[in-house]
């Protein structure tokens, strides 16, 4: 298909979120808080497509985006268990930094701490991932789209994502904070925050 529209929306907040915890791959659960916002994101998106019949509903492989898509999907009065499950959209692994805070490291490593900021899009920390590098997963996952669809997946997915569909310039892309209590539609080459 040429040019899905997605409705992207990133797992609530869990505990690590609200700490300021590197989270990666650790699979943590959404807080109460976290919760409340995949809710009220159902109830966002089912003004906005209905019940979304024709569009495909996938999830990254970990456990905070799942239960973001199964409340979402109980907002839209769907079944909550169907939705596709693709492995390319599991976050970005941050390897050793994974439940350091970053409080942490700016007080242990500020030079890595400092390196990380001037080169976000760069950045891998020790057994992890780049921005950089999970570009090519996630282009193989947006190249295999045949329909629009709303996925639930991640903040550095979300910010990969952004880079590939809007023509952003990388250092700006890997720095946005990606909201938690907000639908990104991106469609046409442009995108929209509700």
């Amino acid at each position: 298909m040429t040019n899905p529209t997605i409705y992207y929306i990133r797992h609530g907040q869990t505990d690590w979120n609200a700490e300021f915890r590197f989270q990666g791959q650790r699979d943590i659960p959404l807080n109460t808080k976290g919760q409340a916002q995949a809710d009220e994101n159902g109830r966002k998106l089912r003004e906005l497509i209905g019940k979304g019949e024709e569009m495909d509903f996938i999830s990254s492989p970990l456990g905070r985006s799942q239960e973001t898509m199964r409340r979402i999907r109980l907002a839209l009065g769907l079944p909550p268990d169907d939705y596709q499950i693709d492995e390319r959209l599991v976050e970005i692994s941050y390897g050793d930094l994974e439940g350091t805070t970053l409080a942490d490291l700016k007080a242990n490593n500020n030079q890595l701490h400092r390196y990380r900021k001037a080169n976000a899009w760069r950045f891998q920390p020790d057994n992890g991932e780049s921005h950089e590098m999970v570009l090519g997963r996630l282009c193989h996952w947006y190249n295999s789209l045949e329909r629009n669809c709303v996925v639930a997946a991640h903040g550095a997915i979300g910010r990969v994502l952004r880079y590939h569909l809007l023509d952003l310039d990388d250092q700006e892309a890997a720095r946005f904070p990606f909201p938690q209590d907000k639908i990104c539609i991106i469609r046409e080459g442009r995108e929209e925050f509700v």
